[in-house]
């Protein structure tokens, strides 16, 4: 089978990490998979194999994306399609039809678009539902990486629930560690107290404000240190609040990382406090190295992953006050390492490309 991948660029969010992992995979089982970029570009680009061919199709913007991907979907002949992240999803369909339509072709969502559109891109949703409505129901399948963004789907696109498969994000359980690896006192910069990671681009909707103000009333009662790995458009806002809250000892922001784990490894609780999430890697990666995850109870895939709150504690978005009581509550309780790793087993890179796999075979 020959899989061609259709993203903006490989950049350090988990849509594009999960579409290596999964390429990655594919590889392995004998597959033939190309990546094709709008631009060939983005931290993650040395995680790709030598066996996987990326190609820059050289757009700068989404509209002059239409005649590359075209072109190259003709010369790769591909079997299987798969694009993600609207708006080059509906820009695909367009690029597809004019190809011929002689492969199939997959949409993939990794976001809650009505919020996304409003709150990030800057596109009014009238445009957004025109533009879903006009191109998705002509793909062959369409893939959401939760139940909540599957609904949020149906409801702009007026698509049938038949029509979108809920396919959970893939995983690498247990990613190993580095030989190199850094010691505590190096990752944190501390020598005792309680560790507090969170992981995550320095966006809006990941709502870190929320999250620094709950560490500032616990400061005093606890020995805490909260790393926030990633790296946005909210840094200098963030480090500001640490600022003006007088937090530099207590919270750190060393940027963005692609090996987190010896951070996830050594921390004592993971904390995401996102407004909104499409599914929440991040979350499943805590999970598969025993570390306990308290989490909003945002719309998206947290409450999915952790099952209602069975497999990890979840809040009230923007509850200061009740993210700081289940951070303290947390941190006090024993919890069931070999429960949360098994958890997380069920996202596995293995679990979830088989799902891919039958689903493409099966429409």
């Amino acid at each position: 089978m020959n899989i061609v991948i259709i993203l903006p660029d490989l950049g350090g969010g988990g849509a594009e990490r999960l579409h290596i992992n999964l390429a990655k995979y594919w590889v392995s089982l004998g597959y033939k998979v190309d990546f094709l970029l709008m631009r060939k570009t983005g931290s993650l680009l040395n995680e790709v194999p030598r066996e996987i061919n990326v190609i820059d199709l050289g757009a700068a913007r989404i509209r002059q994306a239409v005649i590359p991907i075209a072109r190259n979907i003709r010369d790769i002949k591909p079997d299987i399609i798969l694009s993600a992240m609207w708006p080059l999803t509906s820009v695909t369909v367009i690029a597809w039809v004019l190809s011929g339509k002689k492969s199939k072709l997959f949409l993939s969502d990794h976001v809650i678009l009505s919020l996304d559109s409003v709150n990030n891109i800057n596109v009014p949703l009238f445009f957004l539902k025109t533009l879903i409505v006009s191109t998705y129901h002509f793909s062959s399948g369409i893939i959401a990486v939760s139940n909540g963004v599957k609904k949020d789907l149906c409801r702009l696109g007026n698509l049938s629930d038949k029509k979108v498969k809920v396919i959970y994000n893939p995983i690498v359980i247990g990613a190993p560690v580095n030989k190199n690896i850094k010691s505590n006192r190096e990752l944190w910069g501390v020598d005792s107290g309680k560790k507090i990671l969170s992981v995550g681009s320095l966006k809006y909707e990941k709502d870190y404000k929320t999250l620094i103000k709950a560490i500032a009333l616990i400061r005093d009662h606890a020995d805490i240190k909260l790393i926030i790995l990633g790296d946005g458009p909210c840094r200098e806002q963030l480090k500001q609040l640490i600022a003006n809250l007088e937090l530099e000892r207590n919270v750190s922001l060393p940027g963005f990382y692609t090996n987190p784990y010896p951070w996830y490894r050594s921390a004592d609780l993971f904390v995401l406090s996102s407004k909104w999430e499409g599914f929440g890697n991040v979350i499943v990666e805590a999970l598969g190295c025993g570390l306990p995850v308290v989490s909003t109870d945002c719309p998206g895939g947290p409450a999915e992953i952790l099952d209602n709150g069975y497999y990890g504690d979840l809040i009230k978005v923007g509850d200061v006050v009740a993210l700081a009581d289940a951070i303290k509550k947390s941190l006090n309780r024993t919890h069931n390492a070999t429960l949360l790793i098994d958890r997380a087993k069920k996202f596995s890179v293995q679990e979830i490309s088989k799902q891919y796999i039958n689903y493409f075979l099966a429409r």
